[in-house]
């Protein structure tokens, strides 16, 4: 089964194009007909410099990671033709330590959608028609609000980091840095249960955000008073750092009570003069958080029955064919946080 499809490629820095392919089903997989997409942060490094990191486009690649469709053949019969699915964009190996371990987020040779990790570089989601393994499809009602479910990759980072706090049942809770992963963060932390849930940032967008995603009260990174929070070795039982910046790491160390639990999120360079005796004689834990497993079920579910609306993140959208502006407006700050394309 042949069919055309139109593509968002990215061919290195500040060089985009939909180009038009022709995928071929033979009735293995699922083949899915993309119907809306989520730029991601990863998308925009590509744009913006040609690489996340130092995985440098070295060839065309399409990109996305957050996507959402509808059913056109599959190999698994209980994936009706129709039914809507989201799609999880890790495709972990299945036979390594971790996958046998139900670790896959560690897989040693995940293929995650929109990376250009490998070379060839893994092509990722933002196209018309795509195979995926049937695995990778988790259905949802056909009511749901699209919009809203596009949001299921980006929540499933998000529960997976709360995943790793542990308990959050009736604790003080502390999120440095709140954009669209800081407030779902809020989000995961408020539907598992947090009885207080502080949020920090330099933009009062961001925070504005953050209070309609779940924030208790709100602190403005740079000119708020964090002294209540500092006394008796701490306040808070656990903080999640989703900034990446070195000051907010300290921050959260400071503001974290002895015994805490402190999640690192944001991903940033090296951290220099880390302070490292707050960690030792607070005997803080330091865990990091890294996409998700069994997470990804959850954000779809969550998402599908109202216990999280990330709505207030959603900025805009639009068509495939204006992935240029598309890419040019998320990456705007000030007026951005998630900006969706549709196919």
């Amino acid at each position: 089964m042949n069919m055309k499809t139109q593509s968002c490629m990215i061919n290195g820095k500040e060089n985009v194009e939909v180009i038009t392919q022709e995928v071929n089903y033979q009735g293995e997989g699922t083949l899915v007909r993309i119907t809306r997409g989520g730029i991601c942060g990863s998308d925009l490094h590509y744009y913006q410099h040609g690489k996340v990191g130092s995985f440098e486009v070295k060839m065309p690649m399409i990109l996305g990671h957050e996507v959402i469709g509808y059913v056109v053949k599959s190999d698994n019969p209980a994936l009706k033709a129709q039914q809507k699915v989201a799609i999880n964009p890790s495709k972990p190996c299945g036979s390594c330590k971790y996958c046998l371990n139900d670790e896959e987020n560690q897989c040693v040779s995940m293929r995650f959608f929109g990376s250009a990790m490998y070379f060839p570089h893994v092509d990722g989601g933002f196209t018309q028609f795509k195979v995926v393994d049937s695995a990778q499809c988790v259905p949802f009602a056909s009511e749901a609000d699209e919009t809203v479910m596009v949001f299921a990759e980006p929540l499933a980072v998000c529960i997976h980091a709360a995943n790793q706090a542990g308990d959050l049942s009736g604790k003080k809770v502390f999120i440095s840095g709140v954009g669209p992963i800081g407030c779902l963060i809020a989000a995961a932390a408020k539907a598992k249960g947090a009885a207080e849930i502080v949020c920090a940032d330099v933009s009062e967008r961001s925070l504005s955000m953050a209070e309609k995603m779940g924030a208790t009260s709100l602190i403005h990174a740079a000119s708020g008073d964090f002294t209540p929070y500092l006394a008796d070795k701490g306040y808070f039982d656990v903080a999640f750092e989703a900034s990446g910046h070195p000051s907010s790491l300290q921050r959260c160390l400071e503001v974290t009570r002895a015994k805490g639990t402190l999640v690192q999120v944001g991903m940033g360079g090296a951290v220099p003069n880390f302070p490292i005796i707050l960690l030792i004689a607070k005997e803080i834990k330091l865990v990091g958080s890294f996409r998700f497993t069994h997470e990804f079920n959850t954000a779809v579910e969550w998402l599908g029955n109202g216990t999280v609306n990330p709505l207030p993140l959603f900025s805009g959208e639009y068509r495939l064919e204006e992935i240029d502006a598309a890419l040019v407006f998320a990456g705007d700050k000030q007026k951005a946080a998630k900006v969706q394309l549709t196919f």
